[in-house]
């Protein structure tokens, strides 16, 4: 195989992991319509919301870093906690405040009267406003993997050509409608939609990807990378990993750490327990059981190691994702 060709092969395997994991359950997902003057701040401390912006132009404006301006077409994500204003226009004041669990007020704190209830999962200022936006949020941080959530950027968007999706019509259509086991469908639709932006976005040469995602790419480092990834279980020394690497086991600490931003054994421990983190919130085996898959010889080993890094323990950590 061509060199190119294993290096785009091992950027997509990394981008496979990266979006196996969105996981919505019960998302707040709504269409708001608006005429201007219009501003909403967000404080609902979500981990992460999709915004398409279905109709009109609109602005994403967080209180660190620059205003973004969202055109027809376009999408936005937002990675929380931190709050952020949606507005017409970033000089506008915000006139509704977003909490978590989706309830709104004023910014004083009194009742909304500005905006109303339109319809199912449709609100603002009126259903047939010049702005509609379709917005999809992620109410707990255990919907989706740590790695995803680190991967991204507290902000990034996509233009209508750089994000030519079928699905977006798809949710227009879905989210107003009343029927059985709808919040689902619009679970899944959620899914697919973050999925397919980000797809596209990693595909963009000013794309913010950690550090180990573009280390990937790195004939060494890639291929150590790979080893760990595919294989957390094994008992991997730097030793090991050089000689599958074919270089020194000094030269592959000092160019993974160069490249990577942390030793060989740190990232394979941080990995490790990633792996272990997921596994608690999406299936239910033991915690015996995800030791030994992903590289620990008991329990009480991963204990210890989880508990160091997340400052929980095994147990706590699936509780709290339940």
């Amino acid at each position: 195989m061509c060199t190119g060709c294993a290096t785009t092969l091992a950027v997509m395997d990394a981008l496979a992991g990266l979006l196996e994991g969105p996981r919505a359950r019960g998302a707040f997902i709504i269409r708001a319509c608006f005429d201007p003057p219009w501003s909403v701040r967000i404080e609902d401390q979500a981990p992460l919301t999709v915004i398409v912006q279905a109709r009109g132009d609109g602005w994403v404006i967080p209180d660190e870093g620059e205003p973004l301006r969202l055109r027809e077409g376009g999408v936005a994500i937002v990675r929380g906690p931190d709050p952020y204003v949606c507005a017409d226009d970033p000089a506008t004041a915000p006139r509704a405040v977003i909490y978590p669990g989706g309830r709104c007020a004023t910014p004083d704190g009194q009742e909304i009267k500005d905006y109303l209830d339109l319809g199912t999962r449709t609100w603002g200022g009126r259903a047939d406003g010049s702005v509609v936006a379709l917005i999809g949020t992620y109410q707990m941080r255990g919907e989706l993997t740590d790695r995803l959530l680190d991967a991204l950027p507290p902000l990034l968007s996509l233009s209508a050509d750089a994000w030519a999706c079928p699905l977006a019509p798809m949710l227009a259509e879905e989210i107003t409608r009343d029927e059985p086991g709808q919040e689902v469908v619009l679970d899944r639709l959620l899914d697919l939609m973050l999925i397919a932006a980000l797809r596209a976005w990693f595909s963009r040469p000013e794309a913010e990807a950690p550090a180990w995602y573009a280390a990937l790419g790195d004939p060494v480092v890639g291929r150590a990378l790979r080893l760990i990834q595919d294989h957390p279980a094994h008992p991997w020394t730097v030793a090991d990993l050089a000689a599958k690497a074919g270089v020194s086991r000094a030269a592959l600490a000092r160019r993974f750490s160069e490249l990577v931003g942390e030793p060989p054994m740190a990232y394979l421990t941080g990995w490790r327990l990633a792996l272990a983190a997921d596994r608690l919130r999406d299936t239910p085996q033991t915690v015996g059981a995800i030791a030994r898959e992903v590289g620990y010889g008991s329990a009480f080993a991963l204990s210890n190691a989880f508990k160091r890094v997340y400052g929980v323990s095994p147990q706590e950590h699936r509780a709290g994702a339940a």
